[in-house]
């Protein structure tokens, strides 16, 4: 039986669209909720879940608190039909949801509780009303604190808050101030991303137009290591360049992606990863619908990937880097029955006279330098 494989299900419905989002979202799409749920479902029915052992299930976005909570019920009540046999108990594994504030209320997080969901995910983002605003988000500080407070009076203790830096006029006080409110309410885990612009995004034509500035290349790595310094040194461990975590809360969704475990990806643009094969379904929402609705599953998936052994270790190594404990040397080998300082030593040699790796009796892993440039890292092993 295979370890640590995963679900994803991702719900494209959005109250509205946040003007950096490029995901595959819709906010003019809710006449579709209740035949993308039905489509959903069958998309999950018709998964053959003896062959796996899943502990971790994500539900992402789009925003999956928008939706009602029945069809939240209804996905894992499914799911957890389908996991009857499976290796781990439905009460130990790892079911998480992605929640934006004002998208919830109590009788919601109740049902999510109810259905199995243990970890929250909250889109916060900022605690500057003004940032919200300006990047679109549809809520208020205050409507995150009414969630959060709800979540732990409904009983979830394990939380997860989102933070953005680099965001247009956003300054190193803005971040200051996110961090010692958040780091007040003691959230087991705090992502921490950077603004990334994606063409097409309305930030993008902003930016185009003049409209607005980002703050430069220089300025993000302050904010950076600004971030790094105040969670490390408030209790929470860098355990991936994007995430921090109290000792045993890390994400272990993200983990088995970064550790290059399996997953099935159900719904729209859902992405898959079975046998050295990626695959991801479309894209289009009414196509998608309607091939599952009659019985054409197949149409909605794209082959994107299928990789040779020489793929999947560099993909290894890629993704190691990602955690800042970095490569697992005796791991690798086990995996592969290779020596990876061996079967990279060109690569690794050139990283190291660089600054950007070290290499210790256990891990290959960056440095601060090679923190900031992990791309370089990561374009070595593509």
């Amino acid at each position: 039986m295979k370890n640590n494989f995963g679900i994803y299900i991702h719900i494209p419905f959005c109250a509205k669209k946040c003007s950096y989002c490029d995901f595959i979202s819709f906010s003019d799409k809710d006449n579709l909720i209740e035949d993308y749920v039905f489509t959903l479902k069958k998309e999950i029915k018709d998964f053959d879940f003896f062959r796996v052992n899943v502990t971790t299930i994500y539900l992402g976005g789009g925003t999956p608190s928008y939706l009602d909570a029945k069809y939240i019920t209804e996905i894992l009540d499914l799911l957890k039909e389908k996991l009857v046999n499976n290796k781990v108990a439905w009460k130990d594994l790892e079911i998480a949801i992605e929640v934006n504030p004002g998208t919830v209320n109590k009788e919601k997080l109740e049902a999510y509780k109810n259905a199995g969901v243990n970890r929250l995910s909250i889109g916060l983002q900022s605690t500057s009303n003004r940032l919200l605003k300006q990047i679109g988000r549809i809520h208020t500080y205050g409507d995150f604190l009414d969630t959060y407070n709800l979540a732990k009076e409904v009983g979830f203790n394990n939380i997860n808050v989102d933070l953005m830096i680099a965001l247009p006029n956003q300054t190193i006080q803005d971040i200051k101030e996110s961090l010692e409110k958040i780091v007040y309410l003691n959230p087991n885990h705090i992502s921490v991303y950077s603004l990334i612009v994606e063409e097409g995004t309305l930030i993008s034509k902003w930016l185009d137009e003049g409209k607005i500035e980002l703050p430069s290349d220089e300025e993000e790595r302050r904010m950076y290591w600004y971030v790094k310094n105040f969670l490390e040194l408030s209790g929470y461990n860098h355990y991936e360049i994007s995430n921090f975590s109290k000792k045993g809360k890390e994400s272990k969704h993200n983990l088995n992606c970064w550790n290059q475990e399996e997953y099935i990806g159900f719904g729209l643009a859902a992405h898959s990863y079975i046998n050295g094969v990626r695959f991801c379904n479309t894209s289009n929402l009414e196509e998608y619908i309607k091939n599952i609705e009659n019985n054409n599953l197949d149409k909605n998936r794209e082959i994107e990937e299928k990789q040779t052994k020489e793929d999947k270790e560099k993909e290894f190594m890629m993704l190691g880097f990602r955690k800042i404990e970095g490569v697992n040397i005796s791991k690798f080998k086990e995996k592969y029955q290779e020596n990876p300082l061996y079967l990279f030593r060109k690569e690794l040699d050139k990283l190291v006279n660089e600054g950007l790796i070290e290499v210790d009796l256990n891990n290959i892993k960056l440095t601060n330098k090679g923190l900031d440039l992990a791309n370089l890292v990561f374009e070595e092993f593509i």
